[in-house]
């Protein structure tokens, strides 16, 4: 019996911070069992976990869709004040292509440092400035159409069919439902599909996948306790009221909606237009300008040889050697630029009088990073290895950590971001994990467990 047609186009991995368990190996696993092809990733305001699904994804032999679940606000992005600052809704968003990946990625950044109020919100004035590419579904019961839909106003459902036609096109705006059982889904479903008929508007059939399996439901349930520190056994705390929140089969989907026109056979549709490549791995670092008269070889070369007299003197035949044997590989690997930039705001922050750290890391075998004061480490003194740090074998990008004191390293970000762009400068985001002894910690505490027991 052939596969019905169906794609996942709505599903939060554990990027959706405590709100899912699926991680991406596993999930990959699991549509391959199925026989599916292509999954979208729609975590909750973000992309935290965008390159790694992709990754895994391409990895697997299957079609990765970037995209993400928006927080609409009600009003507009910048309101943090008055009875509708804290409503939003919720809307699905997928790339069509590497423009709408971008657009993605501007939305999500908007969010953040403009609309943050409890969430990242946008509105539907940045989604008007950032469409390119997309493709919008109308969300779940907490979703751009079914939150006025709930609250009785099926006309104002129908003007934001019109607004997000005028937004995205009329193409690439489509009605999505879903069927987990909810009391709301027997009110919104039927309300959805006269919408639907009335607007000509296609609909796509979602699970909103938070777990892999009816089995987790649990685990995921402990999870929302862990994310919002409530116990399990709390009436009033956040809770999925479905076990049915999990990666659904092509031929459970089917049963759910084969005799919604459409439905299935949309998913597909939109799945076969998404088809998003990312540029990995390529280097993008900014170049540095050097002063009239100098090229950047010769520029990084001069200052280095003027910090070896200044640091290394009396200089040797073997300091002389291992300047050379470092700066040619700086050159073979195309990093006199990282350097040079390096040297310069090391140099601002400490003509600024700001506290830099003597350095951290393999970059304390490089002796161009010493005779540059990038670090107060004299690596002959202490046999260090430069090919720890930079290796012409292993063709990495070299990674100097650089303390800067904690009251005044926004400065120092500052000058980068004003003398190389703004465009050029980003700050890297680290993820904690829950390792075994904390977590089973964590779920002591969400089932009310005394600690000492846990740790029994």
């Amino acid at each position: 019996m052939a596969t019905p047609p169906f794609v996942h186009l709505h599903l939060h991995s554990q990027y959706s911070l405590l709100d899912s368990c699926i991680r991406f190996r596993e999930l990959c696993e699991a549509l391959q069992r199925m026989g599916m092809t292509a999954a979208a990733l729609t975590d909750h305001g973000n992309l935290f976990g965008a390159l790694e699904f992709y990754r895994e994804m391409r990895a697997a032999g299957l079609k990765p869709i970037m995209g993400c679940e928006v927080y609409v606000a009600t009003t507009n992005r910048h309101d943090r004040f008055g009875p509708q600052a804290r409503a939003y809704s919720h809307l699905i968003l997928l790339a069509r292509d590497y423009e709408g990946y971008r657009n993605l990625a501007k939305l999500s950044t908007l969010g953040y440092l403009d609309g943050f109020y409890y969430k990242p919100r946008v509105d539907k004035e940045a989604l008007a400035q950032h469409s390119g590419g997309l493709i919008a579904l109308s969300g779940c019961t907490k979703g751009v159409l079914a939150v006025p839909l709930l609250g009785g106003h099926e006309e104002a459902a129908s003007q934001a069919i019109g607004d997000y036609h005028q937004i995205f096109g009329r193409d690439s705006f489509y009605i999505e439902i879903q069927d987990q059982g909810l009391s709301e889904q027997k009110i919104i479903n039927p309300a959805l599909l006269r919408l639907a008929k009335r607007h000509d508007v296609a609909v796509v059939a979602t699970n909103d996948a938070h777990y892999l399996t009816p089995g987790d439901y649990v685990a995921h349930d402990i999870l929302l306790c862990i994310g919002t520190g409530s116990l399990l056994t709390d009436e009033k705390r956040l809770r999925y009221e479905s076990d049915q929140f999990y990666l659904k089969s092509p031929e459970e989907m089917a049963a759910l909606f084969g005799s919604v026109e459409g439905a299935l056979e949309n998913t597909v549709a939109i799945a076969e237009q998404c088809d998003t490549e990312i540029p990995l791995n390529q280097r993008l670092i900014p170049r540095f300008e050097p002063p009239p008269g100098h090229d950047v070889s010769g520029y990084l070369r001069d200052l280095v040889y003027k910090g070896l007299e200044k640091r290394c003197a009396p200089v040797t035949d073997e300091k002389r050697q291992r300047v050379e044997l470092e700066l040619d590989v700086i050159g073979r690997m195309g990093f006199e630029s990282y350097f040079l930039i390096v040297w310069d705001f090391v140099r601002f922050a400490r003509e600024q009088g700001i506290p830099v750290g003597p350095g951290r890391g393999s970059v304390g075998g490089s002796l161009v990073a010493y005779c540059l004061e990038i670090t107060d480490i004299d690596p002959l003194q202490y046999g260090l290895m430069f090919e720890r740090f930079l290796n012409i074998g292993r063709i990495t990008l070299p990674d100097i950590d650089i303390d800067f004191c904690y009251e005044r390293r926004g400065e120092v970000i500052d000058y980068v971001r004003r003398k190389y762009g703004e465009q050029n400068v980003a700050q890297i985001i680290t993820f904690g994990t829950m390792k075994a002894k904390n977590a089973i910690r964590d779920v002591g505490r969400a089932l009310n467990v005394e600690l000492r027991t846990v740790n029994e």
